[in-house]
């Protein structure tokens, strides 16, 4: 993709007004919060304590929003206390030596960078910090006025915590959207496999209820009944529908037996819908009876054999399973014990470190971030400085809060936020000339805004930018400063501060298209295992661990939307294919998603441990582990992987016998061979 025509792209995402789920009840309580701070922090210690305290209870609440499982009142807790201590700290340095300041914000630029390495939660706050302390380093004019303001922002927090534990809405929301949001992707398979037998399925869902299932003891001690054991059913399901649709090893491709898998399919559609609708809201289930009365019908002897036989007496008992384990009230116990447990904030902290001290290498995405966010901070501060302006900090605040580790949302949010400036400054500016507010009315100016820009911030980063800069018009003019003091500083400031995030990736990029290979070849190696590990199973039976199963099926997962998201942001980037088409790319992912879906074809089917072990089935799986280790080397080298070790193996008579183990390892070599075509120049 050229370069005008990534510009082009990235400017229409980042204006772009998206669709999301708004939570208004959510956004009250934030906006209350801001006001309770406000307004005390006005009527006790005047109007710089109130921006101060403002600024705290603002990005207190904007933790509160991001995409994480933690409890929200530990993410509000988080940004209040830690911006409290670095406004504290940037004053010391500042106030001592102006000329320590510009290395104090090196250090505290790159460290914020770093912390990308921890997830995405873990960088905005850290930039949001950055961002904020800029700002309000310049409010204090004593030390022991510096540490009131600090202790103010950390107040701000505090109130915005509390607020979540005495006013929750919808408790446990996020962890229901998850595992409902799963469920009904899984009906949504259900449906589709009615006409398309191999229709693939996107793990996305699962493996984000798999996350969102994870909880610290605490919350494992409170957690609802039918968030628990719902998602493992949901595991277990999902192999057992694709089994029962798939011709090669379930009923046959048309008659009778055809007819039923439809209606089977269907009626678990319906209640897998259902299970969703109660866990997302909490309500009974109300199942449709003819649903029920399918998959419970007593001809199932008559219309299937063997496998398909199987598969539906499976599908039968699991969505059984799923509909009790869905009721609320029903009785079920959530043992604390058997929860998967998310660590402490303390116990968090050596696996930051762990994390971060892996990024410290050449070539690392996270560390060339924090490279270009020192750099442009500091430039921005520089030129803040020597410009004819005021409120210089303003461009660097631009850059830290725009930039991120990947160029499309970089340069999208740069144009974004100078977009949303422009038309927030200018609807905050007409307000203030009509109105003439006051400080108070300017606070209560201020927290309407930042309630909308809470409501909205999930449609658009355009849509947010318009509020904040709005928010932070009002809340200047509530500390005395005028209008016609801030708006032009800040148009010209935050088109500086994007143009140096614009030029800080330019010069020096971390391009996620050469790395697409590399992901590729993940992939491939980790379906390998995961397959190799499926037939492990049936080489022994008795002896092996399934244990070994679910391990190498995560892994897989976690490699495929590793290779997801690295090819969608590798379509925005003004990058040639450097060997690998968006063809090839599209081709080879629909063949590794081709050969993890067959090993889980195998899993459904999966012998008991009194089961005899498999001919051929010990010596295919370790074949095939062989062939995707060195099929991933060849990827990385820019190769075209062969498979004559499973080829030689097939027709040589070696492997298993007719069955669904044979036609399964059929279908592996297919999807290699898909592989391999894929990438043939």
């Amino acid at each position: 993709m050229s370069w005008l025509r990534a510009l082009k792209d990235t400017a229409r995402a980042g204006m772009t007004v998206e669709r999301a789920r708004l939570e208004p009840l959510v956004a009250v309580r934030a906006a209350v919060g801001l006001a309770v701070v406000i307004g005390a922090a006005l009527a006790l210690l005047g109007p710089g304590a109130a921006v101060s305290s403002a600024f705290g209870a603002f990005m207190a609440a904007i933790a509160t929003f991001q995409q994480s499982w933690r409890p929200r009142p530990v993410l509000a807790l988080a940004s209040g206390l830690t911006l409290a201590v670095s406004t504290f700290t940037g004053y010391l340095v500042g106030s001592a030596d102006t000329g320590l300041f510009l290395p104090m914000l090196a250090v505290w630029a790159f460290a914020a960078g770093l912390l990308w390495a921890a997830g995405p939660t873990a960088g905005i706050i850290a930039s949001g910090n950055v961002a904020v302390m800029l700002v309000t380093v310049t409010l204090p004019t004593s030390v022991p006025q510096a540490a009131g303001h600090a202790a103010m922002i950390a107040a701000g927090g505090v109130v915005q915590a509390l607020l979540i534990v005495l006013f929750p809405v919808r408790r446990w929301g996020a962890q229901r959207d998850a595992l409902a949001d799963a469920l009904a992707a899984e009906a949504d398979y259900a449906r589709r496999l009615r006409h398309d037998p191999v229709s693939s399925f996107d793990p996305a869902p699962l493996m984000r209820a798999r996350d969102a299932a994870a909880v610290t003891v605490r919350q494992a001690r409170r957690r609802p009944a039918e968030l628990h054991g719902a998602r493992g059913l949901a595991e277990r399901v999902r192999p057992v529908l694709a089994s029962l649709a798939d011709p090669a090893v379930g009923a046959p491709a048309g008659g009778p037996a055809r007819e039923r898998v439809r209606e089977l399919l269907d009626a678990a559609g319906a209640v897998l819908d259902a299970a969703a609708h109660a866990i997302r809201h909490g309500d009974p289930v109300r199942l449709p009876a003819p649903a029920l009365a399918v998959l419970k019908a007593p001809d199932l002897p008559e219309v299937f054999t063997g496998a398909p036989l199987r598969a539906a007496r499976r599908l039968a008992a699991l969505l059984d399973d799923v509909l009790e384990t869905a009721e609320p009230g029903s009785g079920r116990t959530a043992d604390p014990a058997e929860a998967r447990l998310r660590p402490t904030v303390p116990a968090l902290v050596p696996l930051v470190l762990k994390a971060v001290r892996a990024e410290l290498r050449p070539g690392s995405p996270v560390l060339r971030h924090a490279v270009r966010v020192t750099a442009a901070a500091c430039a921005g501060y520089l030129v803040g400085q020597v410009l004819p302006f005021g409120h210089g900090y303003w461009a660097p605040m631009a850059s830290v809060m725009v930039m991120r580790p990947d160029f499309t949302q970089t340069w999208s949010r740069a144009v974004a936020r100078f977009g949303g400036t422009l038309a927030g400054v200018g609807v905050a500016t007409a307000i203030v000339r009509l109105a003439q507010p006051g400080t108070y009315l300017s606070g209560l100016l201020a927290v309407a805004s930042a309630g909308l820009m809470y409501v909205l911030m999930r449609t658009g980063y355009a849509v947010a930018q318009v509020f904040v800069s709005a928010y932070v018009v009002f809340l200047l003019g509530m500390g005395g400063v005028r209008w016609d003091q801030t708006v032009p500083d800040r148009i010209a400031l935050t088109l500086v501060g994007g143009v140096l995030a614009m030029l800080a990736y330019a010069l020096y990029p971390a391009w996620e298209t050469p790395r697409l290979r590399t992901r590729l070849a993940d992939w491939l190696a980790a379906d390998g295992r995961y397959a190799a590990a499926v037939l492990g199973q049936y080489a022994d039976p008795a002896g092996a661990r399934r244990a070994d199963v679910r391990e190498a099926l995560l892994a897989a997962r976690d490699a495929r939307i590793a290779w997801q998201e690295a090819l969608a942001r590798a379509e925005g980037e003004p990058v040639r294919h450097r060997g690998l088409s968006r063809t090839a790319a599209e081709g080879a992912g629909d063949a590794l998603a081709a050969l993890g879906r067959t090993a889980m074809l195998l899993e459904a089917h999966l012998p008991d441990r009194a089961h005899p072990p498999v001919p051929g089935a010990a010596e295919l799986a370790r074949v095939l582990r062989e062939a995707t280790e060195a099929g991933a080397k060849a990827v990385r080298e820019r190769k075209v992987p062969r498979w004559d070790g499973v080829r030689e193996l097939l027709a040589a008579g070696e492997a298993p016998g007719p069955g669904v183990l044979r036609g399964a390892a059929e279908q592996l070599l297919d999807a290699l061979d898909e592989v391999s075509e894929a990438l043939r120049p």
